[in-house]
C-alpha cells in the first residue's frame, strides 16, 4: 500500500513557530537515529490511530516533513532500524548505544535524537541512560498518532526533541524523553496509558521540564538520579538473558522453573503490591538465590518503592521492565548478589 502523508500532517509542520522563536543555536549539530515506531507509522485512513502500520516511513521523509528542523540545528539522519518497538531486540539496542557513544565524541555534534515506538520506548531510553556516558544530551522521542493521522503529534514532538538536543541547558541531564510538550528523565519515565498522548509520566518523581513553543523550560538544574550507574557495553556483544514473570493469585513455580530451564540467568517477578509473591513460590526463589541466580521482586502496580525482601531482591523504584534491563547489565559485568542488591536499593 503506498504511503500517503495527509495535508494535516504537513500543515502542522508548516504552521509551527517562526525562526525568531527558536532558542537553540542554529549551528548546533544534531543527529537523528530512526528506529521506526508510530512516529514513522502509516495508515490508509486519516482517522486511524490504533490499527496503523508502524515503522513505514524513512528518516528522510520525517525530516522533510518538518523543514523547521534546519532552523533549530544542523540536522542529519540515519535509519538505524525501522520496526514497531515491540520488536526491538538486544542486538539493535547494543548497536544503538555504541553508535551514539561514538558519535557524541564528535565535537561538531551537540546531541542526538532517537525516534522510537512508544510501546518499549522507556526500555530503550533507560538502557541508553545507563550505557551512554556523555554530558551531551540524548533525547528519545516518539508519537502516539501515526504520521498519516489528523492531528499527528509526531512533527511537533520531533521538532521539540531536536530543539532540546541542540540546547545547552539539556547538557548533563542524562537521557531524556520528549512527548506531548513534556521533558522526562529516562531513569524514571514510563508509559502509563495505552493510547492517550499524555501517556509518558514519572508518577512519583515528576517531569524535568516542558516546552513553551519549542523552547525547553527546565524546572530544576541538572541532577543525577540517586543510585544511577554507568555500564560500559563497548566490548559486549550480548547480554545475559533475564525474563519477566507476572504474579497473580494461584501462581506457582512452574514458569520460574521453565524460564531457568530455557536459559534465563536472572528472573524479574512483577509482584502484587509491594513486590508480594505467593508463599508457595518463595522456596523456589530462595533456592535460586542460593544457586547464584538473582530474582528481583518488582511491582505490577505501576509505581512505588519495593522494599527489601527475605526471599529475592526488592526492586526499589524500578518497574519490571527497567528491572530486567538493570539486572541484565549487572550480570554482564559480573556483579555478585550483594552488588546487585545495592543497585536496586539505590544505595550509594
Amino acid at each position: 500500500m503506498p504511503v500517503r502523508l495527509t495535508p494535516a500532517f504537513l500543515s502542522v509542520a508548516l504552521a509551527l513557530s517562526t525562526a525568531s522563536l527558536f532558542a537553540a543555536d542554529a549551528k548546533s549539530g544534531v543527529v537523528i537515529y530512526a528506529t521506526g515506531g508510530t512516529i514513522a507509522g502509516s495508515s490508509a485512513s486519516s482517522t486511524d490511530t490504533t490499527d496503523y502500520d508502524a515503522g513505514k516511513l524513512g528518516i528522510e521523509t520525517l525530516i522533510k516533513a518538518v523543514p523547521e528542523l534546519n532552523q533549530v540545528a544542523t540536522v542529519t539522519g540515519e535509519q538505524l532500524a525501522n520496526m514497531p518497538s515491540q520488536d526491538m531486540d538486544q542486538k539493535t539496542l547494543m548497536k544503538l548505544s555504541k553508535t551514539i557513544s561514538q558519535k557524541l565524541e564528535d565535537p561538531a555534534v551537540h546531541g542526538v535524537v532517537v525516534t522510537h515506538g512508544t510501546d518499549t520506548l522507556e526500555e530503550t531510553a533507560f538502557f541508553l541512560d545507563l550505557t551512554v556516558k556523555s554530558e551531551k544530551p540524548v533525547v528519545v522521542v516518539g508519537a502516539m498518532r501515526p504520521a498519516t493521522a489528523v492531528g499527528a503529534d509526531g512533527p511537533m514532538n520531533l521538532l521539540e526533541a531536536v530543539s532540546l538536543a541542540a540546547n545547552d541547558k539539556a547538557n548533563g541531564r542524562g537521557t531524556l524523553v520528549v512527548l506531548n510538550d513534556r521533558i522526562g528523565s529516562a531513569f524514571y519515565t514510563t508509559k502509563t496509558n495505552s493510547t492517550m498522548p499524555d501517556t509518558f509520566r514519572a508518577v512519583e518523581q515528576g517531569y524535568l521540564g516542558s516546552f513553551v513553543g519549542i523552547t525547553p523550560r527546565f524546572y530544576y538544574s541538572p541532577a543525577t538520579p540517586t543510585g544511577k550507574r554507568h555500564f560500559d557495553v563497548s566490548k559486549q556483544e550480548s547480554l545475559p538473558k533475564v525474563v519477566i514473570l507476572y504474579s497473580y493469585q494461584d501462581q506457582d513455580s512452574a514458569l520460574i522453573d521453565a524460564a531457568i530451564k530455557d536459559g534465563a540467568k536472572g528472573i524479574v517477578i512483577a509482584g502484587t503490591g509491594n513486590g508480594s509473591i505467593p508463599t508457595r513460590t518463595k522456596e523456589t526463589v530462595k533456592r535460586l538465590m542460593e544457586q547464584g541466580i538473582p530474582v528481583i521482586r518488582s511491582t505490577r502496580t505501576g509505581s512505588g518503592f519495593v522494599s527489601r525482601k527475605e526471599e529475592g531482591i526488592g526492586s526499589g523504584f524500578f518497574n519490571p521492565q527497567k528491572s530486567r534491563i538493570l539486572l541484565s547489565l549487572a550480570l554482564a559485568t559480573g556483579a555478585d548478589m550483594a552488588t546487585i542488591e545495592r543497585y536496586f536499593s539505590a544505595a550509594e
